[in-house]
């Protein structure tokens, strides 16, 4: 390290997804403690691997498993548990809110905290729009608890509609509607869909032919990343399963489960879930940070925040929330979105970092796509890997193998590879945990039907009535008289 330079250097990472577990892990091992004092601050305590959530909602992994936990991960760090609520780059500080639950009445006192040095990874957040009753009814699909709740949502649907004699209830029941052809709402139909056949076939009074999946896409096509040939197989891969895929078609209106298409088809469901893109943080939006028109810090290709062509001094941003230039591809463009490129520009913004630290030169982060890959439920994928185009269970196995070496920590490539051979040797587990998203809710209820019962009785109970008689001499008082 620069000499020059004060020690600890206080460096806050903001945010603990990719781009600041990642960068924390590496810069951790250029300098110790005593010379780098690393801060982390997020809402959550691990950090959520997205490419395997579809597989987590589809019970082919443990839910727990796809999330790598910030104190194994990141020893040797501060972590704080809470929201940067605003970021004011020219003071060289943060406001801070605390993490309190969800149980916490009242306002939640804020703090700053100074730095010298800012990584700026918060990520994005679903980009929705102003579609009536979009937010009464949809579920994200950005973090492990919302693929925990589809899951059990799912297979709860699928267990009430077995129950019920309506069969226009029955039918709304057991219709699922995903919003956005990208790869998360495609590989999360596939593997949803696989899981919801599986349940079905146990279930005597249930058919196949009653399970509705409709796919929900604005653009004429799905999967746009993989072209035209392999996002037409993977079309036709899931026409043949039965799932309606509604390209060049919007969702207008989802009010009480009533879905209007824009393309005049109305419906009922009662599951909607929107995976119709993202946005960048809405926090940098209020920030003094240098933004383009999507709201994303601009970074150059060192992965400095940059103002023009200025580097903004104390500032480095990678991923989602950033616009990073793609060296590899013609004129403008931006690395896009995905863990491919976060991973790599993480462990680049260390080496940076530790590089800028140490009085030495920065090197540009620049990465070729070397493939594409996307599951379509189990044995089931496309992919394209150095030119080289795969269908079906090849396609399926080099997603899997990638996003496993991908996923952060030993531990947890372990645990995975321990769900994926459990799951080839039994049956796929099907049992819907539904009071998991409410875990209070049957004491609750317990507890109001107990009080409701207690004050109906004391209401017909007839108030006792009250003979006044003479008094009774005490024994002091008869040996006085």
């Amino acid at each position: 390290m620069d000499p020059a330079r004060k020690t600890p250097v206080r460096v806050l990472v903001a945010g603990g997804g990719y781009i600041g577990l990642i960068a924390a892990q590496n810069l951790r091992r250029y300098y110790t403690p005593e010379q780098v004092q690393i801060t982390v601050v997020d809402p959550r305590t691990y950090m959520t691997y997205q490419p395997f959530l579809p597989e987590a909602a589809g019970g082919n992994i443990e839910a727990r498993h796809v999330v790598a936990p910030h104190r194994i991960a990141l020893k040797g760090c501060e972590l704080i548990v809470g929201s940067i609520e605003n970021i004011n780059h020219a003071q060289h500080q943060v406001t801070i809110r605390p993490e309190t639950g969800e149980q916490h009445q009242g306002e939640v006192e804020t703090y700053t905290r100074e730095y010298d040095e800012l990584i700026i990874g918060l990520g994005a957040q679903p980009r929705t729009l102003p579609i009536p009753g979009l937010a009464d009814m949809a579920l994200g699909f950005k973090q492990v608890e919302e693929a925990i709740n589809l899951r059990n949502r799912v297979l709860t649907k699928i267990e009430t509609a077995s129950s019920t004699q309506d069969l226009a209830e029955r039918e709304r029941l057991l219709t699922f509607v995903f919003v956005g052809g990208g790869f998360a709402g495609i590989e999360a139909i596939g593997e949803v869909e696989d899981m919801a056949r599986a349940a079905v076939k146990r279930i005597d009074n249930l058919d196949m032919d009653m399970l509705r999946f409709v796919m929900v896409e604005g653009a004429r096509r799905i999967l746009p990343e993989l072209g035209e040939e392999l996002g037409g197989y993977a079309l036709e891969q899931l026409n043949s399963r039965g799932i309606e895929v509604k390209l060049n078609t919007f969702l207008n209106s989802c009010e009480n489960g009533h879905i209007v298409l824009s393309n005049g088809e109305e419906f009922e469901a009662d599951t909607l879930v929107w995976t119709a893109g993202v946005k960048a943080n809405p926090v940098l939006a209020d920030s003094d940070l240098p933004l383009d028109e999507r709201d994303r810090v601009r970074a150059n290709a060192a992965l400095q925040v940059v103002d023009g062509e200025t580097v903004v001094p104390g500032a480095w941003a990678a991923g989602d929330c950033a616009a990073v230039p793609d060296l590899t591809a013609p004129g403008n463009a931006t690395c896009p979105p995905t863990a491919q490129h976060a991973v790599r520009q993480g462990k680049s913004l260390a080496q940076n970092l530790a590089a800028h630290l140490a009085g030495e030169p920065l090197s540009n982060y620049s990465h070729k796509n070397v493939g594409t890959v996307a599951s379509l439920g189990l044995m089931k994928g496309v992919a394209e890997i150095m030119g080289v185009k795969l269908r079906g269970p090849m396609a399926w196995f080099a997603h899997r193998s990638y996003h496993m070496l991908a996923m952060p920590t030993w531990n947890r490539k372990a645990r995975i590879v321990a769900d994926w051979s459990m799951a080839m040797l039994f049956q796929r587990e099907i049992v819907a945990l539904g009071s998991l998203t409410s875990p209070r809710a049957a004491f609750r209820q317990a507890a109001e039907a107990d009080a409701a019962r207690r004050a109906q009785r004391s209401a017909d109970k007839e108030p006792a009535k009250v003979i006044s008689s003479p008094a009774t001499p005490t024994q002091k008082e008869r040996v006085e008289k």
